[in-house]
């Protein structure tokens, strides 16, 4: 019996769950990068980022290709970027209605208080 969509999908979205795999791909995104790149742009020591970019690698969210010592990454399938993007445009929404959220909070917390003596 295959595994249904839904818990495939589970697994990648897991996949995705760790901030430097998120800034990796976001990197990706816009091109080719070496693992000497991107060490200063996720911040992270060099064997945490080698050990993020086996994960994606074993998902096969990402390619690599060594080119003599240095290996270069991209994203194994471009759709990835259009992911972030969403992403990126659900998490400005979410945080908007935060914001506004916040504010009316403020709003009436001002209203409510008794003048100062």
């Amino acid at each position: 019996m295959s595994t249904p969509l839904y818990q495939l999908k589970a697994e990648f979205f897991k996949t995705l769950g760790h901030p430097a795999r998120i800034r990796v791909l976001e990197l990706l995104s816009r091109r080719e990068y070496a693992v000497s790149e991107m060490l200063p742009e996720v911040g992270v020591e060099p064997a945490h980022l080698s050990q993020q970019l086996a994960v994606l690698r074993r998902a096969n969210l990402v390619t690599g290709r060594r080119e003599g010592s240095t290996v270069y990454y991209a994203l194994a399938n471009p759709e990835l970027a259009n992911l972030l993007t969403v992403a990126r445009s659900i998490l400005s929404g979410v945080l908007a209605g935060q914001a506004e959220l916040l504010a009316d909070l403020r709003a009436a917390q001002r209203n409510t208080k008794p003048p100062s003596s």
